[in-house]
């Protein structure tokens, strides 16, 4: 992911959650209609909150998001308003979700923060910080 700072009044940010989610019981029902009607959903609550998606998989049984949101916004929010958001929708669009399912999505989720510097980069940083301090120069060098 390239770096593109975005401002807002007070802050300069450049932030993205990696979330991820499954159907309730990890049933496989995110083909075929629903699938392509979750990402126009997914698309639509993004651009209602002008959060930027990066990426987007939605698979049988769970989906993958990676997202940049404002830095107002906390990752159980983000998650939050796109499971509650695309559950409403579709079940009331496919009545076989209902039946199938007492709710569409599983309470859990997974997010993590990214951005354009790894964690291994930023750990690697913090380790290696004494190696990098100037060393003192001394006058008697040769005397």
């Amino acid at each position: 992911m390239s770096r593109q700072v975005r401002t807002s009044p007070g802050a300069a940010y450049d932030l993205g959650y990696h979330v991820v989610w499954c159907p309730k019981y990890r049933r496989p029902v995110l083909g075929g209609r629903v699938k392509t009607r979750l990402e126009e959903l997914l698309r639509a609550k993004a651009a209602e909150h002008d959060w930027e998606i990066i990426a987007l998989e939605v698979m049988p049984d769970y989906v993958h998001l990676l997202v940049k949101p404002h830095p107002k916004d906390s990752p159980s929010y983000v998650a939050n308003q796109f499971k509650g958001y695309t559950s409403r929708h579709l079940r009331a669009e496919f009545g076989h979700l209902r039946s199938r399912l007492p709710t569409l999505w599983s309470r859990s989720y997974f997010v993590a923060s990214v951005g354009a510097v790894s964690a291994v980069t930023v750990q690697r940083y913090i380790e290696t910080q004494y190696e990098r301090v100037p060393k003192a120069k001394s006058g008697g060098e040769g005397a």
